[in-house]
Order: C-alpha cells, then sequence, then structure tokens
C-alpha cells in the first residue's frame, strides 16, 4: 500500500476463535467512530474516520487507498488482526 503518511498507530487483536480477532478489531473501530470496508482474500481492508461504506480493496482506486485513514490486515479466519491508523486515534 502507498500511502502519504506513515502508520502513527497500530494495535493487535489476537483472541482465538474463528473470526474473534477481527470481531474485537471491528467492534474497536466502531467505538472510536471509524468505519471498515469488505474483507478481500489476501488483502488489507480499508478504515475512513466516521460513517462510510468502503469498497473491498480490489475495488479501490489508488487516490482511494492514499486517502483512508487506515488499515487492517492478518487472518481475518484465525487473526491475529492489526489494525494501523494514520493519526492516534483520541
Amino acid at each position: 500500500m502507498t500511502t502519504e503518511k506513515p502508520f502513527a498507530f497500530s494495535k493487535t487483536f489476537d483472541q482465538e476463535g474463528t473470526f474473534q480477532a477481527l470481531y474485537a478489531a471491528q467492534n474497536w473501530l466502531r467505538d472510536n467512530g471509524y468505519s471498515y470496508g469488505s474483507t478481500c482474500r489476501g488483502e488489507p481492508i480499508g478504515v475512513l474516520k466516521g460513517d462510510y461504506v468502503i469498497a473491498k480493496w480490489r475495488n479501490l482506486t489508488r487516490q482511494e487507498i492514499n486517502e483512508l485513514d487506515g488499515v487492517v490486515s492478518g487472518c481475518p479466519r484465525n487473526g491475529p488482526i492489526k489494525v494501523q491508523l494514520k493519526e492516534v486515534p483520541v
């Protein structure tokens, strides 16, 4: 991923159980005012601050990728999941 700004914040979720780390990451993002896209096999998931509908990674343009506030990466099924944001959440 090409970004204009490096990631300032990273948080890892390693809950055990099928999709549990992904669910924990999604809950954390929602609780902190972020929206996230759909999973796209082998690709990251886009994150934006606010209420947005975000396309799967493969359907995002280079400009849209650069405008993301962060990404979610890792193995959605078994974890761990890493959330990386361009700015530290308040």
